[in-house]
Parts: structure tokens; sequence; C-alpha cells
């Protein structure tokens, strides 16, 4: 395997920090790691700081330059929305032959690339594709990220099934422990392990700057 996907069963929910983390586990044990997160909805290039483009260049150990910014995040759009109607209020339409092409260049280049996804894994790229077509593109596993708030549950096993009817593989999941009051992570957690069959490995609520560098390992799900 020279790649692995993140993917998630929604959006703001922790796909960023978990690249972050692996970014950083990975170096730390002395292993080659590249990442990108292609698409990033929200930003311009004079508001990029804190963003998730330069949570992925820390935990690679790179400054956040305009090459760096290029490099893992190529297709940038300004409106917080769905990368479908962000573009189209710019009067553009994603490249999906470009998008792939980036991809699988890093791929083809790095001993090991991460590559994250946007939002869900069936948010819409361009007219009727969506992210899944991405990751089918690719031909890589996944990994999904996922919450800890009441009605997770649904959400995860209805998302890992629709993309294990499209043959998709989903290696592991990521429990990320959502804001306010919710059940109890390890219960949540050992439900989706019994109904999904997959290994799930619970990530808490980190405090800090850098809240990655604080993550339980995550390298077992490799």
């Amino acid at each position: 395997m020279n790649g692995l996907f993140i993917t998630s069963s929604g959006t703001e929910i922790g796909k960023t920090l978990v690249t972050a983390a692996l970014c950083h586990q990975l170096r730390a044990a002395g292993k080659p790691v590249s990442a990108l997160k292609p698409i990033i909805s929200g930003v311009t290039d004079d508001t990029m700081d804190g963003s998730d483009t330069a949570i992925i260049a820390d935990g690679l150990g790179l400054d956040l330059t305009p090459d760096v910014m290029h490099q893992i995040s190529p297709f940038r759009y300004r409106a917080p929305l769905a990368p479908a109607m962000a573009a189209a209020l710019e009067g553009r339409a994603l490249d999906m032959d470009a998008l792939i092409n980036t991809c699988q260049t890093a791929l083809d280049t790095n001993p090991f690339t991460l590559i994250e996804g946007v939002g869900g894994s069936f948010v819409p790229l361009v007219d009727r594709t969506l992210v899944a077509d991405w990751i089918a593109a690719l031909d890589l596993p996944s990994l999904m990220v996922v919450g800890s708030y009441l009605g997770t549950i649904s959400h995860t096993l209805a998302t890992l099934e629709a993309m294990q009817a499209r043959n998709l593989e989903v290696r592991a999941i990521v429990m990320s422990e959502s804001k306010g009051d919710t059940p109890p992570l390890d219960a949540t957690a050992e439900q989706l392990r019994c109904l999904s069959g997959l290994p799930v490995i619970m990530v808490p609520r980190l405090a800090g700057d850098k809240p990655w560098r604080e993550a339980p390992s995550l390298l077992s799900l490799l």
C-alpha cells in the first residue's frame, strides 16, 4: 500500500487532525510520508494561517510557503461550501482529471501518501461526481473519521455500507470525540466495532495549539 484516503461521514469532524497526527507519528517513527488535502473551501491565499492546509503542513514539518500551500491544496475556493457549489460561485468547475492526476502523481512519486478528502464520502465535487468516485478512481483504501455525537452510529454505518456497496475498502474507523454533551465515547466505539466489524480507535478531545501532536497512536491502522 502506497497511500491511504482520509474520508468521513460528514464535515468538521476531525479528518485534518487525524491526517496531521498520522504525518507527525510517521515522521517520528522515521517513516517517509507526504500528504495532500487537494480541495479546500472557505479560504483565500491571504487567510491560510490556521487552515486545514496549514495544519497538515505543520504535521509534515513544513513552513506554509506559497509553494507548499499549492503542493498540499492546489484546488482552493473562497466560499465555505461543497466544492461544486463553491466553484460555481467563482464561475468555475472542478477539473476532475487534474485532481486525479495531482493525486496520482503524488502516489507515484512518494513512498507513502495520505490524501484527505473534503467533507464526507458522498459530497458532490462536480456534476454527478462524488468524493466516493474520487476514492474509486485512485483505488485507495480509506480511513473513515467519524464523530461521537448522538446519531453517529447510524451516520457511520450508512456511509460505510454505501462505500462497501461501491466496493470501496474502508480499513478502519477513527472516532474523534465531538464537542458538547455526547454519549460515552468507549461505549459508542464498542457499538461501532460490533456493528461494522472494523477496528475503531478513539481520539478524545485534545487541548493545545497543536492537538494532533497529542493524539493516541494511529499507526496500527496502517
